[in-house]
């Protein structure tokens, strides 16, 4: 008898056998998944690690756990029945009596190191830090396949949720011709900063730190960065192209996606079919579009018969004016909350939600004004850069800076507003294993496409 994943979960929990679990990083996604993993059955989360214990702590009672955290040690916290917690990602990551671990810390180079640390520990991993992906994903998931252990997309996170709509699709013998997601747009949001990111969400300073909002963080969403960095990971994950250059963030409502996401020739917008893309909440006028797709997800496909376009009018399927392309989207999406897919798909069915299998787009480094030799980058979010989404190919020939890599960097040379900024354009970068991993990425592609 096949049983479905809560099943085995409850299978799990009854034979008193539970999946242990780390979590890195305590911030939103996080305490959204700790919420809902303590009515989950089959799994506990024995370890947490963040670099603020108060945090942490908050976190823990925010999502209704009643257990202290200790730090004495893993095997003391759970004679004790105490969540154990250490200021160390490595140190949680190394520990080799977790069945997985959730990456969640949004630093792409810590992420790659805990990651590394959590292979060779034999855990899986639910890398929710997709600014890892998009920077070295190949590699990492070369590294995880030597380890025998998954390392999965996070379920909630748009890329993962985009994955699954994809794979539905392709699955029924559709063509894929455009997915991706929505997103808050105008072209002035890639001069964001963190100072100035406020006042296009509409909310004050104060009601921003109020509610715990990460400027940085919010000022991603907005100026394009994190669009970028997703799409990327989805074209990495799924194979379908990237825009030559850039994301388009075209206004489309959900009445219009058929319409306006097809290729040039069949009257829409793409240079070509099987592209990723997102499209915009806001006309170009600043007006909010009335069926917009801010917080969903969308998949537009082809048919491949009349029969199937007579099938699509008699079910009411959105179509295009030709009855040829149509769509399918998820309004919303529920971040943390979902993530415990991911985890017991990982550890019941040892698969991924969505991985990377190739170097196909990259999301590199734009100035955002003129910037001048000595300057400091900040990397994604900040004041300087912000990322846009080519493909792999450009990237390289540009030998572009990764946005990824962008942080803490010293300029040598003077970057106009609106230009990539070159690898040489930057001091050298600390070597890591972050580094090391792109370096290796950018010599696999050379190597593979010298022909």
């Amino acid at each position: 008898m096949n049983l479905d994943l809560t099943d085995r979960l409850i299978k799990k929990q009854e034979e008193g056998k539970l999946f242990r679990i780390g979590v890195i990083g305590l911030g939103k996604f996080a305490t959204m998944f700790l919420s809902q993993a303590k009515n989950t059955p089959g799994i506990a989360i024995t370890a947490i690690a963040d670099l603020d214990y108060k945090k942490a702590e908050a976190s823990l009672r925010t999502a209704g756990y009643e257990q202290d955290l200790n730090t004495s040690g893993y095997n003391d916290a759970q004679v004790l029945n105490q969540i154990w917690y250490t200021d160390s990602g490595l140190k949680l990551a190394e520990c080799d009596q977790l069945d997985l671990v959730i990456e969640a810390t949004g630093n792409p180079e810590a992420a790659v190191d805990h990651c590394l640390s959590a292979f060779k520990a034999k855990s899986h991993v639910v890398l929710v830090t997709v600014e890892a992906d998009i920077l070295c994903g190949p590699a990492i998931i070369k590294k995880a396949n030597e380890a025998e252990v998954i390392c999965s997309m996070a379920y909630g996170d748009q890329p993962a949720l985009i994955c699954e709509l994809i794979d539905r699709i392709k699955s029924s013998g559709f063509e894929v011709v455009c997915a991706g997601k929505g997103t808050k747009y105008l072209p002035i949001y890639h001069k964001s900063t963190p100072s100035t990111v406020w006042d296009y969400y509409g909310l004050t300073e104060q009601e921003a730190n109020a509610g715990g909002l990460n400027p940085k963080m919010f000022n991603s969403f907005l100026d394009g960065t994190k669009s970028a960095i997703e799409m990327g990971a989805l074209a990495n994950a799924t194979g379908l192209t990237v825009p030559d250059d850039g994301l388009l963030f075209p206004p489309v409502g959900t009445s219009s996606l058929s319409k306006i996401l097809k290729p040039k020739e069949s009257g829409g917008v793409l240079s070509s079919s099987g592209s990723v893309e997102v499209v915009s909440s806001l006309n170009r006028d600043g007006t909010e579009i009335p069926d917009n797709l801010r917080w969903g997800v969308f998949v537009v496909f082809k048919s491949n018969s009349k029969y199937t376009e007579q099938c699509f009018r008699e079910y009411g399927v959105p179509v295009d004016e030709s009855g040829e392309f149509a769509s399918l989207w998820r309004p919303i999406h529920l971040i943390g909350s979902e993530l415990g897919f991911s985890v017991a798909t990982a550890l019941l069915d040892n698969r991924s939600t969505g991985s990377t299998k190739e170097f196909t787009g990259d999301a590199v480094s734009v100035a955002k004004r003129n910037l001048k030799a000595g300057e400091f980058l900040d990397g994604e979010g900040g004041t300087t850069v912000w990322g846009k989404l080519i493909p792999a190919s450009k990237s390289i020939s540009l030998n572009a800076l990764p946005i990824g890599l962008a942080h803490n960097v010293k300029l040598i040379n003077d970057v106009p507003e609106g230009q990539v900024v070159s690898q040489k354009d930057i001091s050298s970068i600390k070597v890591s294993n972050a580094y090391t991993l792109r370096k290796e990425m950018e010599a696999d592609f050379i190597e593979s496409h010298k022909n």
